[in-house]
């Protein structure tokens, strides 16, 4: 299913070797606990536009909850970053982005640092991507408990 969502719920039934109901059963229960999120459509980024992928780094100056705060509204109001994350290391903070060249790159970092104060942000462009996948290395058999 993380490869090829798109199937039908017969032709997911064969590969499992289940049965149409026992399938149809486990989705409603992966879908109940949350193990399964949500439902979404991967468009390709190159063919709509965005040629260019970002790998951010940000330091800052300070650690308080009001600003992790209003850091999380800030990046949460700029479609093009993809994902951010906290980080240990050198960099408290590590964000994607994607988007049509390095103006647009240049515009995303103004309207960053215009919003919240950062102590340092360097950034990566992408010069090959290798592997790109949502699929997770998932431990067999999956329970929903």
């Amino acid at each position: 299913m993380q490869r090829n969502l798109a199937q039908s719920l017969e032709d997911l039934a064969q590969s499992v070797n289940l049965s149409l109901n026992a399938v149809w059963w486990r989705l409603k229960r992966l879908q109940d606990s949350r193990i399964l999120k949500v439902r979404v459509a991967l468009v390709d980024a190159q063919k709509v536009g965005l040629k260019l992928t970002v790998f951010i780094f940000i330091s800052v100056r300070t650690h308080s909850k009001n600003w992790a705060d209003q850091f999380s509204k800030v990046i949460d109001s700029i479609p093009k970053i993809q994902l951010a994350y906290q980080t240990s290391g050198n960099q408290d903070y590590f964000i994607k982005a994607r988007v049509l060249d390095v103006q647009a790159y240049d515009n995303l970092y103004q309207r960053l640092i215009s919003r919240i104060e950062l102590a340092d942000v360097s950034a990566s462009f992408v010069v090959e991507e290798l592997k790109d996948t949502t699929e997770l290395p998932l431990p067999l058999p999956l329970s929903t408990r």
